[in-house]
Formats: C-alpha cells, sequence, structure tokens
C-alpha cells in the first residue's frame, strides 16, 4: 500500500512540506525566542543553525526517504536490526505529540467559535482556566472542559476523514487548499498589524539588539533548539513525506525552498506579534516587557485582551488569527501523524485506511485525558519531556547512526542527480562530527532545565510515558513482520 502511495506532483509535495514546517509553534513560540535570546542579534546564530543544522539534516532526511522509499523502522531495521528500536520510539514519541497538539487546536477552536463574540469576555485569563485548559491545580483532573472535549473531538473526526484517503487525495489536496489560505490570511493579519499605531515600538522592541548576547552559550543552544523544533529534523516526518517523493525530483533545490518559506513566515509572523503588542503597550500603558510572553500565554490570554481593547477591528482580526493557526496546526498535525501510520502499514501490511482509523481512535481516546482540569499542565510537562528528552536524543541517535553506520554517502548520488546544488564531502563532514556534537549537547543542556524543579507528579508523568514508548518499541520491534524486509544496498 504504502510504495504506491505517491505526491501528484512537486508542488503537492513542497505545500505538504510547508505545512509540516509551519505550525502553531511559528505563530507562538518564535516571536518569544527571537525576543528573549537578544533581539536582532538573535540572528546571527539563527542563521548559523539553519545552514550547519537545518538544511544539513534536511537533505539527509530527503535524500533516505527518496531513495529508500520505505517506512522509518524498516530503514533502521535495514541498518542493523537492533537499530529497529530506535525507530519505533522515534514514531511513537512524534505520535505522542500529535495526540495533545490535537488539543491544542481544541482550545484554538474553542477561541475561534468564540471569536466573532468575544465570548472570553472581560477576563481572558479566567475563561482559558475555567473552559479551555484548565490550570496546575492536580485537584481538577478529575473533572473535563466540556468545550475542550468536544471540539478536540470534532477535530479528530475531521482529521480520520480526510487523512483516510490516500496521500495525495487526502493530505496532498487539504494542504494545496490550507497552505495558499493561511499565507493570505497571515498577510492580512500582518498588514493590519503594522499598520497599527505605535506598532513600531514593537517592532523596535522585538529588534534592538543585545550583541553580548552573542557570548552566552545558551542563545546559540536557543537557536539551534529553534531550528530542531520549527523543521521538525529528526522525528521521520520529513523522511517519510519524501519517500512518498515521485522521479526527477530536485532534492536539495526543494530542501532550500522550504527552509527558506518556513524562516521568512516565522519571522514576519514574529513582526506582526510584536506590532500588535506595541499597539497594546501604548494603548493600555502596560510595559511591554509585562505582555510578552510565549505560548498559551500569548495566544489565549493576551491577545483576547488586545482584541477586547480593538472593538469592531477585533471582531474582524480575532477569527482571522485563530482561524490561522487552526490551518497552520491541522497540516502539522497530519505530519506528525503519519511516520508511525507508515511504519505499521509497511511492517504489518495493514490498510492506509485500517491504520488511519485504528490509530485515529487509540490518538482520540488518549487526547480526552488531556481534556481535563489540567489539561494546559499536562501538556506543558509532556511537551517537555518528549521534546527535550525522548526526541532530541533519539535525533543525536540518528546523527552516528546514519553518519558512521549506514554511510550517508550512499544517498549523494540521489541528491545530486537533477537538483541545482549540489552536496558533497562538506556536508558529509557536517552529518558525521559536526551534528552529533551538537545535537547531543543540547540534549544535555535540555535535560539539566527539564528535571530542574520538577516535583512528583511530573517525575511520575515522564516515567509512565517512558515504560509505554520503551515496552511497545520492543514489541513492535520483536514482532514478524507480515511484509519482507530488505537490506539496503
Amino acid at each position: 500500500m504504502n510504495k504506491q502511495s505517491q505526491w501528484n506532483s512537486i508542488l503537492t509535495f513542497i505545500l505538504a512540506m510547508i505545512g509540516l514546517t509551519i505550525g502553531i509553534g511559528n505563530i507562538w513560540r518564535f516571536s518569544y525566542v527571537l525576543y528573549s535570546n537578544g533581539g536582532g542579534s538573535f540572528f546571527i546564530p539563527y542563521v548559523i543553525a539553519i545552514l550547519i543544522m537545518g538544511i544539513p539534516f534536511l537533505i539527509l532526511e530527503y535524500g533516505l526517504g527518496f531513495s529508500f522509499k520505505a517506512s522509518f523502522s524498516k530503514l533502521m531495521h535495514s541498518i542493523r536490526p537492533e537499530f529497529e528500536i530506535i525507530a519505533w520510539m522515534i514514531v511513537l514519541f512524534v505520535f505522542i505529540v500529535v495526540i495533545y497538539y490535537m488539543v491544542i487546536l481544541g482550545w484554538d477552536f474553542v477561541y475561534l467559535l468564540n471569536s466573532f463574540n468575544f465570548g472570553w469576555g472581560e477576563n481572558p485569563s479566567l475563561f482559558f482556566t475555567n473552559n479551555v485548559g484548565g490550570s496546575a491545580n492536580l485537584a481538577k483532573a478529575s473533572s473535563f472542559n466540556i468545550p475542550t472535549l468536544i471540539c478536540t473531538l470534532f477535530l479528530w473526526g475531521i482529521f480520520w476523514f480526510i487523512s483516510y484517503r490516500d496521500i495525495d487525495k487526502g493530505i496532498g489536496r487539504i494542504s494545496t487548499i490550507v497552505i495558499p489560505l493561511l499565507f493570505i490570511l497571515m498577510t492580512i493579519i500582518i498588514i493590519y498589524a503594522f499598520a497599527l499605531p505605535n506598532s513600531e515600538l514593537g517592532i523596535k522592541t522585538l529588534l534592538t539588539p543585545d550583541w553580548s548576547a552573542l557570548f552566552n552559550i545558551n542563545i546559540w543552544l536557543a537557536a539551534f533548539g529553534q531550528i530542531i523544533f520549527t523543521l521538525s529534523i529528526g522525528q521521520a516526518m520529513v523522511y517519510t513525506y519524501a519517500s512518498y517523493l515521485p522521479k526527477n525530483t530536485k532534492l536539495t533545490d526543494e530542501v532550500l525552498l522550504v527552509v527558506v518559506t518556513n524562516s521568512l513566515y516565522e519571522i514576519f509572523v514574529a513582526l506582526g506579534v510584536f506590532s500588535v503588542l506595541g499597539y497594546m503597550s501604548s494603548l493600555s500603558s502596560i510595559p511591554m516587557n509585562e505582555l510578552i510572553s510565549e505560548g498559551t500565554g500569548l495566544i489565549f490570554v493576551v491577545f483576547p485582551h488586545i482584541f477586547n481593547e480593538m472593538g469592531v477591528l477585533g471582531h474582524i482580526i480575532a477569527p482571522l488569527l485563530f482561524t490561522s493557526i487552526l490551518f497552520a496546526g491541522i497540516t502539522s498535525s497530519f505530519a506528525l501523524f503519519e511516520p508511525l501510520l507508515f511504519s505499521l502499514c509497511d511492517k504489518f501490511g495493514w490498510s492506509r485506511r485500517k491504520g488511519v482509523t485504528i490509530l485515529t481512535i487509540v490518538a482520540c481516546t488518549a487526547s480526552v485525558i488531556f481534556s481535563t482540569g489540567i489539561s494546559s499542565h499536562l501538556v506543558e510537562v509532556i511537551d517537555s519531556f518528549v521534546n527535550n528528552f525522548g526526541i532530541l536524543i533519539l535525533i543525536g541517535a540518528q546523527a552516528i547512526i546514519f553518519g558512521w553506520f549506514y554511510g550517508v554517502e550512499k544517498v549523494i548520488p540521489y541528491l545530486n542527480e537533477f537538483s541545482t546544488i549540489k552536496v558533497g564531502k562538506k556536508w558529509v563532514f557536517i552529518i558525521k562530527y559536526i551534528l552529533p556534537i551538537l545535537i547531543i549537547a543540547i540534549w544535555i543542556f535540555g535535560l539539566v532545565g527539564l528535571f530542574d524543579g520538577s516535583g512528583l507528579f511530573e517525575i511520575t508523568v515522564d516515567l509512565i510515558i517512558t515504560i509505554i514508548v520503551v515496552s511497545l518499541s520492543i514489541l513492535f520491534t520483536k514482532l514478524n513482520p507480515t511484509n519482507s524486509t530488505e537490506k539496503i544496498d
């Protein structure tokens, strides 16, 4: 089934890849990372991180997916059978992300429905706590936020309807519609934001460089971490999408196109976000540093406050913003879902429809856990553990495996055959030597931050996830495949 799946055009693939990389993190994370890590001076480590990590690793994943055209678990098994468990751990961690990612989209959908009449009222923070994301009060773990639950289940239904179709007719078709609409909506929002009174205050606050920050190792780690996060490198998503590519594909050219598009998008969104914050600061006389936050605080608390102040115009911009977040998130959710689906179908001979249906039921059921009164706290705990601990160390393992056990030189002919931009010894050197060191260093620093101040609840949740991922990875590795496993040449 999966070997027959294919994008019907390069344009469809590029739009799907842009949908993969552009997610809710571009909207609510990058602006804060940029501001809190040296402002304008952050662009120096940011660009270096793209050149040293983002582009080389994406080129590797494109080349592997295009040349092997099988699931990630089969690729790793073919390099060495004992490496298959690493593949299953990666795709399972990524699958966990899509479970709570859909809940965040459920929060956004609640806000979208309330954006027409400002249903969050005069106190958006209280609205979020009581009706949408809950709080860190563990006593509320037994209660449900009904709006979040209903909206999340509804989105899972839409997700299944699109995803169970063939890759091109489902994800491909929706990407060709949603991604252009996303860019149109965000362009409207950003142009409007630039036109707001005192918007330049926000942009100046964002871009004012702190050159001394360049001597802080944490700024550089933040830049490389941002690239891993925003481009979804090493998470089997890019590899899986590339495995559906047709022949005669200019692989490295398309990597550069996707990277440039993603970077320009998140930079301009950051400028738009801070333009709005600059307007809000001047309107309310609240200092910029008190308005600036990331994640749920920015999107679901600060922005609704701003929309309340805007009046009629807020009723226009608010639906556009929450629709944009929904569009950006839904295309990323397909990519998060695909690696485990492809691996299970490829190993056990499931049809795509069977695999999508089973995994959607599992994920939808698990999403219910994230719809309780501690929804946002649980999402934060699991997101930190999955990304800063699980996925990151496994990306480092991949860099070592592909560089030293597989031999990245094997994919160079596929990469250079049709591409205008060629790769060679410098690219191989980066993959084999530079990336493993960088990724492991980022993982060590992230590990310290992860467990610093963690309580019993956080440690218990992390332990449960570890047991589930490791147990299932061992099970899927030990089970005999229905489809034959071939050795990579």
